[in-house]
């Protein structure tokens, strides 16, 4: 029985590091989004932010990441039930984006507001 739950456990491990390739290999946005994390990583670790500071980028950047693969399932669920151009399915796509977006402009703020009394 434990032996099962395992296989089921190592599955989804699999199919989740498929879903990270995918976006990797396929979404040319969240690679942006990983390479600006990379930077704000480093930029944080080179003016010793506080671990409270550290622990809201590393809070924004996951919400921009996730952001982005919510999008990328949603635009490719809606492609998938909707190939035809459709109202409907603009706006779940266009709302898809915009989420993306404030995530976005939500999390540059923090860096702003953190990085702003280091480098100033």
């Amino acid at each position: 029985m434990v032996v099962e739950r395992i296989k089921k456990h190592h599955i989804s491990f699999k199919n989740a590091f498929a879903g990270l390739v995918y976006v990797f290999k396929t979404q040319p946005n969240f690679l942006v989004h990983a390479i600006a994390t990379f930077i704000v990583l480093f930029l944080a670790a080179y003016l010793r932010v506080t671990i409270a500071e550290f622990t809201l980028l590393v809070f924004a950047i996951v919400i921009v990441l996730t952001a982005e693969m919510l999008n990328t399932a949603i635009e490719a669920l809606t492609d998938m039930v909707s190939p035809d151009w459709h109202e409907k399915a603009k706006i779940a796509k266009d709302v898809s984006a915009g989420m993306v977006l404030v995530a976005a402009v939500g999390s540059s703020t923090i860096g702003i507001l953190i990085f702003g009394k280091y480098l100033i």
